[in-house]
């Protein structure tokens, strides 16, 4: 009678093996596309920083927080094919508590790009000669916001050795019991601030730049304008929805399960097997948002073609050449120059 309970119990919890080699797989095809367009990425942002106000900051942050993301998945990857974590427990849970970290930062700053766009759209006079600076506070600002707000993450998870075998990680991390009422408010306050209100705000930005577009006054250049603001907001929604919306379906679900609180056999292992894949999906973020960049950036893809970087080194040459000869001090400002212009 206890095998036979005890077998059922495993049963209803799904099949562990099954996600662990999910995420193996997954985190694996993630890593080198979401490497390289994150890195190539903060090169190009580096090179036209100066030539642009328009959520540049924002695109430079996204791409720090996906990075930053991707940078931490050799260690998921090794442990889900070792099932083994040999790195310590301080190394686990700072690891465990990045990868929210950068999820919700990227939800944050894809929210600042679509804002930041929508406003330069509407009120151009009001916001084309906006100093940097205050995208920098903005930016820390929510950097601050996100890292204590996803504290409640590891916090949640039983660490100490007399709890849990201290080789285990990640997904093997247990939950710790909570009363049911605060378990209720902090899903409905995470759920609200880190997934329905961005969206509301994404939503938002496209549906009035949908509705300026209809507009029978418009220019022509403003039409343009206008059709290039619409493809990068609603660029950034469609990412949203695909990477963040299973994810925030499935998390209060999964908790919910592990803190025992869904007793149904059958529904905890569809939750038990739809986690998994959810929390894979919002991983392909890393990967997406250099799509973004790219399709929607006039300013990225032209820093990529090869005739505008030897149209800039030629530049550079031409104009550095007539320094030959002459005194130190102008060759070191010329430097300085290209310098100041690259970055």
């Amino acid at each position: 009678m206890k095998t036979n309970m005890a077998t059922n119990t495993s049963d209803c919890n799904g099949d562990n093996d099954f996600s662990k080699r999910f995420y193996a797989i997954m985190y694996t095809i993630i890593l080198v596309p979401g490497l390289i367009g994150n890195i190539l990425a903060l090169w190009v942002f580096y090179g036209y920083m100066k030539e642009t106000k328009r959520a540049v900051i924002f695109m430079i942050n996204l791409a720090i927080a996906d990075l930053a993301q991707v940078l931490s998945l050799p260690l998921r990857i090794f442990y889900y094919l070792s099932e083994s974590w040999h790195f310590g427990n301080g190394v686990c849970m700072f690891c465990f508590y990045l990868k929210y970290v950068n999820m919700y930062a990227s939800i944050y700053f894809l929210v600042c790009i679509s804002v930041r766009r929508f406003l330069f759209l509407m009120y151009p006079f009001k916001f084309s000669d906006c100093n940097r600076i205050y995208d920098v506070y903005i930016s820390i600002v929510g950097w601050v916001i996100v890292c204590i707000g996803c504290l409640p993450f590891p916090l949640l998870r039983l660490t100490s050795n007399e709890t849990h075998s201290s080789n285990k990680c990640f997904v093997d991390l247990p939950v710790k019991a909570v009363d049911s009422t605060a378990t209720i408010t902090m899903m409905t306050l995470g759920e609200l601030v880190g997934f329905v209100t961005p969206l509301f705000i994404i939503l938002y930005c496209t549906w009035k730049t949908v509705l300026s577009l209809r507009e029978n006054n418009s220019l022509s250049q403003d039409l343009g304008e206008k059709k290039k603001a619409l493809k990068m907001i609603l660029t950034c929604a469609v990412v949203f929805l695909i990477c963040f919306a299973p994810y925030h379906i499935s998390f209060p679900l999964d908790f919910f399960v592990k803190a025992q609180k869904i007793k149904d056999c059958y529904a905890r292992k569809m939750i038990l097997i739809f986690h998994p894949i959810a929390l894979c999906i919002a991983s392909l973020n890393s990967c997406l948002d250099p799509v973004i960049y790219y399709f929607t950036t006039d300013e990225f893809r032209r820093r990529l073609s090869r005739q505008d970087l030897q149209d800039s080194i030629q530049l550079h040459n031409t104009h550095c050449g007539k320094t030959n000869g002459s005194t130190e001090s102008n060759a070191t400002a010329c430097k300085l120059e290209h310098l100041y212009c690259t970055f």
